[in-house]
């Protein structure tokens, strides 16, 4: 079995899964892992007192961009800034790490049908997504990746309409460094 064909064979399997599993369930688990992941690398950098590092602010920021992983990740860059690691290294990573789980999201979107995704988030804000983005088009993505959390849904929904990956990365580029970039303005010195 080529690797293609083991990697639509496992994607069909794991939509037979969110299929039968209430909505609940999969929203509980992703909320837990979020949760684990970024008290784990917080309580890092607070227990040891220790600095948290690049490659471990990475993995935490990498996963609370995934769909199914509900993290606030912008106060672990927020709390990495305050540490003395280089600004324009944790901005990059951010950046690049939030666009490679979005891409992973949005293929998710766009290998799974409708139906497993609507089971996933729900009718109603699945199809206030699909609304805003038949209307609206990239500026709805822009504006989402602006505010935490609801960025990689979008994403998603992107993905399941087939909006073109080449502009959902332009959109999220520029509403990620806007946001990043503000926020390191909040948290550093001048």
């Amino acid at each position: 079995m080529s690797a293609p064909d083991t990697i639509a064979c496992t994607l069909m399997i794991l939509g037979k899964l969110l299929d039968r599993t209430p909505r609940w369930v999969v929203a509980g688990l992703g909320l837990l892992v979020g949760i684990w992941i970024l008290s784990f690398v917080l309580r890092q950098a607070l227990t040891t007192g220790e600095a948290t590092t690049i490659p471990l602010f990475a993995w935490a920021h990498f996963a609370g961009y995934l769909f199914f992983i509900l993290s606030p990740v912008e106060l672990l860059y927020a709390h990495m800034l305050t540490e003395s690691h280089s600004v324009t290294l944790l901005f990059l990573v951010a950046i690049f790490t939030a666009l490679l789980a979005q891409t992973i999201d949005y293929v998710i979107g766009y290998a799974f049908s409708s139906r497993v995704i609507d089971k996933v988030l729900g009718p109603r804000k699945y199809e206030r997504f699909m609304r805003r983005i038949d209307r609206y088009g990239g500026i709805t993505i822009f504006f989402f990746c602006l505010f935490p959390i609801s960025s990689p849904i979008v994403v998603l929904v992107a993905g399941i309409m087939r909006y073109p990956l080449r502009w959902v990365w332009v959109f999220s580029t520029v509403g990620l460094s806007l946001k990043y970039g503000f926020i390191l303005m909040l948290v550093t010195p001048v």
